[in-house]
């Protein structure tokens, strides 16, 4: 499998009251970060990685914040230091507020085909309370902007289960979204990250999340909904219109292909070494100042991790994992069958593959198959 590149963007406007991802507010520094990366894209091209990338990610943060002379300066280094296959998919996660047909225009320019639109949901009230800094009217501005620019692979985020969401008033932002006809779709159910503004409001018994079974009642009906309308449900939380719009470089992380990941925070993965950058931005940018990686620390998988990584990835996917892979589990062909017969799984061609009820339950099912 090539491997896919990743960018982590560590900026945004404000940081939304859930977010547990690596950023900052701090755009003073934007001109550093850009530097550093830039030495990094060198370093890392010099210390000999030369395979062809096959995908390119832009993520955050907030791409979409960047000045398209910033874009282009850094579109300029990677393809002058690294290979990137004709068909490379390459994507760029935008905030709805940040879309114009300018915009649009100068990504595409860039090379970027796919683009990965942070709606999270059409309810202004829903929107506020996530601390989203655009309101539903930008969120549907943005998504007809993306079809009248012609775009052809656009992916949009939603996120469920929301303290006092209805289960109706979240499949009628479902069907709005629907209309646009995205060719994917990621749903994500909320959760409260520890050290996040909502999670400590849940800590302080401030605010309840939903339990289990209604989390369960809206991942049901929202597989039931997309599947009808002919999405397949291939991951936990992502659904594609057909298998060419299934996210190419999100698969490398499901079936453990290798990936190498730039910026504060980014993650990297050769099939079995893996290594991380340092989280802070003004640490990221120190270092790679000094001519040095800004890398936090790595890990070595044994054939047991991988194997057990494996398995807990393969079954987050509909395309489930070889039942090669249980081999050296003992207690594999029993459990199997117990899952089988409670319809969590199904065993065909030589593949244990979850039902739609057994990814609600995926991380339970590859432990229940390791032990």
């Amino acid at each position: 499998m090539p491997p896919g590149l990743y960018l982590h963007v560590p900026f945004c406007q404000s940081k939304c009251r859930y977010c547990d991802f690596a950023s900052t507010t701090d755009l003073d520094v934007l001109i550093d970060w850009q530097q550093a990366l830039l030495t990094e894209i060198a370093l890392v091209q010099e210390e000999g990685w030369s395979q062809p990338f096959d995908t390119f990610y832009l993520g955050g943060g907030t791409p979409s914040l960047l000045p398209g002379g910033v874009l282009a300066t850094i579109f300029t280094q990677l393809r002058r230091r690294f290979v990137f296959t004709d068909d490379a998919e390459i994507t760029l996660e935008a905030n709805p507020d940040d879309v114009t047909l300018e915009k649009l225009g100068l990504w595409r320019d860039l090379g970027v085909n796919r683009l990965s639109l942070g709606v999270q949901s059409l309810q202004d009230a829903e929107l506020g309370f996530l601390g989203r800094r655009h309101d539903a009217a930008q969120a549907r501005r943005a998504l007809g902007l993306a079809r009248e620019a012609g775009l052809a692979n656009l992916s949009v985020d939603l996120m469920y289960a929301l303290p006092g969401q209805s289960l109706a008033g979240w499949l009628t932002t479902l069907k709005e979204v629907l209309a646009y006809r995205p060719e994917h779709l990621s749903c994500y159910q909320l959760t409260a990250a520890e050290h996040t503004p909502l999670g400590a409001a849940v800590a302080r018994g401030e605010m309840v999340l939903p339990g289990e079974e209604e989390q369960r009642t809206f991942f049901l009906a929202t597989s039931e909904l997309l599947e009808a309308h002919g999405y397949c449900h291939y991951e936990v939380a992502n659904f594609a219109r057909g298998q060419p719009y299934i996210s190419r470089h999100n698969s490398k992380y499901w079936q453990h292909g290798p990936y190498l990941g730039l910026g504060p925070a980014a993650h990297s993965f050769d099939g079995r070494r893996r290594w991380w950058n340092v989280r802070s931005v003004a640490q990221y940018c120190w270092q790679l100042a000094e001519g040095v990686l800004a890398i936090a620390g790595s890990e070595t998988l044994s054939e047991v991790q991988l194997r057990l990584e494996a398995l807990a990835l393969g079954l987050r996917t509909r395309q489930g994992i070889a039942l090669a892979e249980l081999d050296s589990c003992p207690q594999a062909g029993r459990v199997l069958a117990e899952l089988a017969q409670a319809g969590l799984i199904t065993v065909h061609g030589g593949r244990a593959c979850p039902t739609r009820r057994g990814l609600v339950v995926a991380d339970s099912l590859a432990l229940l198959l390791s032990g």
